[in-house]
């Protein structure tokens, strides 16, 4: 899964990108209000973590804006300010959550799993489980569990078969796969994604990953 976090506070930025890599979620980051805009735009983000308060403009208009041009992406709000009716700002601009600071990761982390559920029309999924035609992904213990068997994951195979149970059956290019799996500032290794849909191939079976030719690739689970 892709993440957008735009903040100014550079400590704070740093513990999150630790805590949303450890989870799992490939994360870029801007302080800027129009960058953030202009990534939005290019680039297919699952959820937005977005500061009210940015040096170049405030985050309440930059939401508006991206609401008023159909921009839908889930989107959580973190702010200093506390007050009820700064929340419901945030609501009216078309924050789908609000978060005041100071918060706990792991709030922020359920969070974006439940906004992120949601959109794909999982809200009803367990929030640490992933599961679809046999394959169930543990996320706390970044584990899959095929047939009653538990396969450990790397890093980058935990991150690719999240991308996959979140959009199963659904055709898949490679730089689709290849832009979810890597900071929009990492050097991208064009074979990357056919290394590990291998990998994964090993523990979940042969048939569990459908390769269409110069088109990508569909996921279709156990295959009976």
């Amino acid at each position: 899964m892709k993440l957008l976090l735009v903040e100014d506070n550079e400590l704070l930025v740093a513990e999150l990108e630790k805590q949303l890599k450890q989870a799992g979620y490939v994360t870029d980051v801007t302080d800027k209000a129009a960058e953030a805009d202009y990534l939005l735009k290019e680039t297919n983000y699952d959820c937005v973590i977005l500061d009210i308060g940015l040096p170049d403009d405030n985050g309440l208009d930059l939401l508006s804006r991206w609401r008023n041009q159909g921009i839908n992406t889930p989107v959580i709000m973190l702010t200093a300010r506390s007050q009820w009716h700064e929340k419901v700002e945030g609501f009216n601009a078309g924050a789908d959550d609000y978060l005041g600071k100071p918060f706990h990761t792991q709030e922020l982390l359920v969070r974006i799993n439940a906004l992120i559920q949601r959109a794909h029309g999982k809200a009803n999924s367990p929030s640490k489980e992933l599961s679809f035609a046999g394959v169930t992904l543990d996320e706390d213990q970044q584990t899959v569990v095929v047939k009653e068997e538990r396969f450990e994951l790397t890093a980058m195979e935990f991150r690719l078969l999240k991308i996959f149970i979140m959009s199963p059956k659904k055709l898949l290019s490679k730089a689709q796969l290849t832009d979810k799996l890597y900071q929009f500032d990492d050097e991208k290794e064009s074979n990357v994604v056919e290394v590990y849909v291998t990998h994964l191939r090993k523990k979940l079976g042969k048939t569990s990953i459908e390769t269409r030719r110069g088109q990508g690739y569909i996921f279709h689970g156990i295959r009976e």
